[in-house]
């Protein structure tokens, strides 16, 4: 004769479903979070199981007891509990960083690639080793390079690109340098509705896009790519000998006219550009032009020493050169050319190179 440990036992009605869940089981409400009452209940339903441990259904309470105590070890892991009772249907409240953004890890839980047990494991892996956390469920082969990126993507609320799909056009690329996409692994698109798309691994840097503004005289806008498929695509569109130097095109503004209907005298574009070189400080200008002040600031400095000593120079030399005399004067023009180059090197050093 077959015994019904549930029913006999604990009390659990013919009509719930066999095996019952944890809730049932231990005789708590569904979703009950109060741990002092799960363990109660345990404790309570574990003395009386124990009682037939030595009868003639000690099998069936081993079994029983083996099942209460697994319901209970997960019912009071926070972790384990969240997994459990969110495969009984059960919705919890959207968690959210200190900027109100979704965090990276709860949203591969939330898309079925993440348990909350390997969450902790993660998190571990990524503070004993100082990596990032996407990082981390790579290199511990958790999710797929793609998937990492689509859920970074929904993170930082940019969308996720796949370049294997995607053609780069020429113009964008013309527009950075070599040296410059390498130092931070990203990739320029196209302009779309007048703003930059480019492939990063992550958000840029404020001071790329910055760069990237005074280059191409628009806004910019990151998607995200996996690192593999822009390292692959930087290789291809990069490779050495192509494009070490930029070549930017002006973007085309928007056409305009005057209440009158007449269009608005457009500004020359060479002195638009000399003008808005000159009003830049130096750390903001690109490293080209960075290059280009450094160059011209020491022929500055050099001409400074020279133009002054030479009609002193020709001068003296002249006469006594022509007489077969000693040259003498050196010391007075010495004297003439120290505050000049001195006046030369202060303005390079401290306006020109500011």
């Amino acid at each position: 004769m077959s015994i019904d440990v549930y029913k006999d036992w604990l009390g659990i009605p013919e009509s719930v479903e066999r095996p019952p869940d944890h809730y049932q089981l231990l005789r708590v409400a569904q979703f009950d979070d109060n741990i002092d009452r799960i363990e109660s209940n345990y404790k309570k339903l574990n003395n009386h199981v124990r009682k037939y441990a030595t009868g003639k259904y000690s099998n069936e309470s081993q079994d029983l007891l083996n099942e209460l105590a697994k319901a209970m070890l997960c019912l009071t892991d926070p972790d384990r509990k969240r997994d459990y009772d969110e495969s009984l249907g059960r919705e919890f409240e959207v968690e959210k960083d200190a900027m109100g953004r979704a965090p990276f890890l709860e949203i591969l839980i939330a898309d079925g690639h993440l348990s909350r047990e390997q969450k902790r494991d993660v998190e571990s892996f990524a503070n004993a080793r100082g990596l990032s956390e996407r990082d981390a469920v790579i290199q511990m082969k958790l999710v797929e390079h793609a998937t990492a990126a689509k859920a970074l993507a929904k993170h930082l609320g940019h969308s996720y690109v796949d370049l294997d799909d995607m053609l780069p056009e020429d113009d964008a690329l013309d527009g950075v340098p070599r040296h410059l996409v390498k130092k931070h692994t990203f990739l320029p698109l196209f302009i779309d509705d007048g703003t930059l798309l480019i492939a990063c691994v992550d958000s840029p840097e404020h001071d790329l896009e910055d760069e990237l503004r005074l280059r191409y005289s628009v806004p910019v806008r990151a998607v995200i790519a996996t690192p593999r498929s822009i390292n692959q695509a930087i290789a291809q569109h990069y490779a050495p000998g192509m494009r070490d130097e930029a070549v930017v095109k002006q973007v085309d503004a928007p056409k305009e006219t005057t209440k009158t209907g007449k269009k608005p005298k457009k500004e020359k574009p060479a002195a638009k550009k000399k003008a808005s070189a000159a009003g830049l400080r130096y750390e903001d200008l690109s490293v080209e032009e960075q290059a280009r002040r450094i160059q011209i600031g020491r022929l500055i400095i050099c001409w400074s020493i020279i133009v002054p000593m030479l009609p002193q120079m020709l001068k003296s030399l002249a006469p006594m050169m022509a007489a077969g005399l000693p040259i003498p004067g050196f010391l007075v023009n010495v004297l003439i050319m120290l505050p000049i180059a001195a006046a030369g090197t202060w303005f390079v050093t401290q306006k020109y190179w500011k």
